[in-house]
């Protein structure tokens, strides 16, 4: 399963796997390119380990290491959780020590 994580605004897709068993998670990159459908790159986190990059040069690699290692503790929460939207929705319901949800959406920070 693939999860939404960021766009860019180059149009640059950032999405990721869930976590698999061996605790990696996938980081795919997709671009739209009108000459070559699509260039992309995939990065194994968290090795940070790069693969099967297809027309993206070695600056645009370095632009999207940067973002990842800023984020990679996002994305290695939300590839546990089942995604962005899963992990925000979790957040937003706190459990008394009964465990009855409180909805927390309209109380002040």
């Amino acid at each position: 399963m693939m999860y939404p994580f960021m766009t860019l605004n180059d149009g640059t897709e950032i999405v990721h796997s869930q976590m698999y068993e061996d605790g990696t998670v996938k980081v795919y990159i997709e671009k739209p390119d009108e000459k070559y459908c699509f260039r992309r790159a995939t990065c194994i986190l968290p090795e940070y380990r790069w693969e099967d990059i297809y027309r993206f040069g070695d600056d645009d690699i370095k632009r999207f290491r940067e973002i990842i290692q800023s984020t990679a503790h996002l994305i290695l929460e939300f590839a546990q959780e089942g995604g962005l939207e899963n992990a925000s929705l979790l957040t937003k319901t706190k459990v008394c020590r009964s465990g009855i949800p409180i909805n927390t959406d309209n109380q002040a920070n």
